[in-house]
């Protein structure tokens, strides 16, 4: 599934060079832990991590405009974000004006790494479903603009569905294989100036909830936002 956003003004700090990934996702990706998820999983603070990602360093200031609150409220996060390593001062802002950059372009998790702690867990999926209204918001922005791009965009962009059979292991080695292709796209248009950025998004989830399996110990490859 796939979805274009223009991009901004400002665009962010080029992604890593292409062979850094590991077959899970992205080698550089912060991975949170129970301090850090509690800490993301708060609706100003994800939506300033998700900012800054798309859009590239930005002030307090700046941000505060962009997401309609006020730059004290806005600095308190940012520095709350930086506590856990999610976001850093570049080091270029002019006087008090810190400039906040994302430190990674990926958040990274297990969801087996907080069974069993009530707080951790309801974080979790508090974050899980936030991503996933991001994503709604997100895509009705670019179909609300869509039919004034080019039509090679528009059939280029969409989405799409499909089922499979499978195994958790399996379905692990399935997204595997989609990192491994994104991976390879990552940063082919570089210097084409006719490429412009995309989100990609992919979601795995059964569709039998009337029966789940027997119970098992949980574990497996991480989840990548």
């Amino acid at each position: 599934m796939a979805a274009q956003t223009p991009p901004s003004s400002s665009p962010p700090s080029p992604p890593p060079a292409p062979g850094s990934a590991s077959v899970t996702g992205p080698s550089d990706a912060v991975h949170l832990d129970a301090q850090s998820l509690k800490v993301l999983a708060h609706p100003l603070r994800s939506r300033l991590l998700s900012t800054l990602r798309l859009g590239g360093p930005a002030t307090a200031t700046d941000l505060a405009a962009l997401l309609g609150t006020n730059s004290g409220a806005t600095s308190y996060h940012l520095r709350k974000l930086e506590s856990v390593g999610l976001v850093e001062d570049t080091g270029e802002g002019e006087g008090k004006r810190r400039l906040w950059r994302p430190s990674t372009e990926f958040t990274a998790w297990n969801p087996s790494d907080f069974e069993g702690d009530e707080d951790s867990e309801t974080a979790l999926n508090w974050l899980t479903r936030d991503y996933a209204r991001h994503f709604s918001e997100q895509y009705d922005k670019w179909l609300d603009v869509s039919m004034a791009w080019p039509a090679a965009w528009q059939d280029a962009c969409g989405s799409s569905d499909s089922m499979a059979l499978v195994t958790p292991e399996q379905l692990v080695a399935l997204r595997d294989e989609v990192w491994e292709v994104i991976e390879r796209y990552r940063r082919v248009g570089q210097g084409n100036p006719q490429a412009r950025r995309v989100a990609v998004y992919a979601f795995a989830y059964p569709l039998d909830l009337d029966r789940p399996p027997a119970s098992r110990a949980r574990g497996g490859k991480e989840q990548n936002r």
